[in-house]
């Protein structure tokens, strides 16, 4: 099996690095947001991964209060909260990997014309995103940017070959 077919996108490949990077196969995760392709292949890399089920977690923590997992993972979650500082502060294990699209000063906040949840209601610069994991309790160990270039021709698409998109973290409770 080819890197292409395990990982269809870059960050998703980025993604599972540096998750293996901090967190072991022996730790089960809570995943927030529905089974979707970069959980399959958490599962596929040998984590216990279990999902939200699709609850709007602005409104309802129950299953990130309940849980008793090792680790939060939230891959580009955050940005579509009004209000991840509460979802953060609810979270029981010590360990967070998550990530965000970072705001390019170039290019508008993304939002969805046929379906209303998929919205940014936030893009954070990384020092946002930081600050927001500090006044929720987290102390970041570390962190990574990376690109995400098109194959588009135009201004912005070159710029996305040199300015970071995306920002994954990983910080451990207080």
């Amino acid at each position: 099996m080819s890197n292409k077919n395990i990982y269809p996108k870059k960050r998703y490949r980025l993604t599972v690095e540096f998750l293996k990077k901090h967190i072991s196969n022996s730790e089960s995760i809570l995943d927030l947001g529905v089974e979707n392709p970069l959980s399959e292949i958490m599962i596929k890399q040998g984590y216990q991964v279990k999902n939200t089920l699709g609850e709007d977690l602005d409104i309802d923590k129950t299953t990130i209060e309940n849980t008793d997992t090792d680790v939060v993972t939230a891959f580009e979650i955050f940005e579509h909260l009004l209000s991840p500082f509460t979802v953060l502060q609810s979270i029981k294990a010590n360990k967070l990997v998550a990530s965000i699209p970072l705001r390019l000063w170039f290019s508008s906040a993304y939002r969805s014309k046929t379906d209303i949840r998929d919205r940014h209601f936030h893009e954070f610069e990384d020092w946002q995103f930081d600050w927001l994991l500090e006044k929720a309790g987290w102390k970041i160990i570390d962190k990574k940017k990376w690109t995400n270039p098109t194959k588009k021709i135009g201004f912005r698409p070159i710029l996305r070959w040199f300015t970071p998109r995306y920002y994954i973290i990983y910080a451990e409770r207080i």
